[in-house]
């Protein structure tokens, strides 16, 4: 579903996302890309037509994906493969699959040829070349464990980590030291950075969006925890209004565990899916 950001308008949808995880544009060829976990693909699409133009195969389990402007390549990160897809955002062409050492989780790009991903069991950051594509370094989080969200303030070169253990790790993007720890809600999912206002958001599956402020580089500090819904864990940041998006709905009990999903998550009720809507 694809909605106007000013006016929340629905304003078509994108076809073949079976399993859809993840989205991301590249504005420069006109054109975004989706993660499709079911499918082990990522459907390639028109911006402006939102219409199918192709799909790409990926690794098992492609979970986030983030387009680096420095390479031109869109990087899928395949949580049940332990490895990355890259994929040249022009062509729709795989470029190239990277080995992990871990299950990924979310990932940024920094504009400048490095990707830095997750990788949740490991408790730890991978450092990527984008060109190379290659891992160049694994940086371990401790205290933080199981990394989920990962934002990145590039002018300062901090990655924001949202850790499991109800900590949001601030990491230097250059030498991988983990500087500050500032504490979060429960159910971390996503987290993302403004530039514009210098905060940092952690949205919590419990119900809170955690706001942290960078007072300065090396200095963090909690302004506050919005209530927000239960299940509103996944997010998106408007870097012209400032506005930060939740998505949720209402659910029922969770399915009968299997061999292949031992941990079954609860069954979204139809017709129950909600955007909130937060204002600086």
């Amino acid at each position: 579903m694809v909605l106007d950001a000013d006016t929340y308008a629905v304003l078509g949808d994108i076809p073949d996302t079976n399993g859809v995880h993840g989205i991301a544009l590249a504005p420069e060829f006109g054109r975004g890309f989706t993660s499709n976990g079911r499918a082990n693909t990522v459907t390639i699409f028109d911006l402006k037509t939102l219409k199918a133009l192709g799909t790409a195969k990926t690794g098992e389990g492609p979970d986030a994906i983030v387009y680096d402007p420095a390479s031109h390549r869109v990087f899928t990160f395949n949580g049940h493969g332990g490895n990355s897809t890259a994929i040249d955002a022009e062509t729709g062409k795989v470029a190239g699959t990277i080995d992990l050492g871990g299950r990924p989780e979310f990932a940024v790009a920094d504009g400048a040829g490095h990707v830095y991903a997750n990788l949740e069991d490991k408790s730890e950051v991978a450092a990527i070349d984008s060109q190379a594509l290659s891992v160049k370094a694994h940086w371990p989080l401790a205290p933080c464990e199981e990394p989920s969200g990962l934002a990145i303030d590039r002018e300062h070169r901090r990655l924001f980590s949202g850790c499991h253990n109800k900590m949001m790790a601030v990491i230097d993007a250059d030498s991988g030291q983990v500087l500050a720890t500032p504490p979060i809600g429960e159910g971390v999912d996503a987290n993302a950075f403004d530039p514009g206002t210098g905060l940092a958001f952690s949205s919590n599956g419990a119900g809170t969006l955690t706001v942290v402020d960078e007072d300065s580089p090396d200095r963090f500090t909690v302004v506050g925890n919005v209530e927000t819904q239960r299940g509103a864990r996944t997010m998106a940041l408007d870097l012209r209004t400032h506005n930060v998006f939740l998505v949720t709905a209402e659910f029922g009990p969770p399915p009968p565990a299997t061999a292949e999903h031992p941990r079954p998550r609860p069954t979204m009720k139809p017709g129950t899916f909600t955007l909130l809507v937060f204002g600086p």
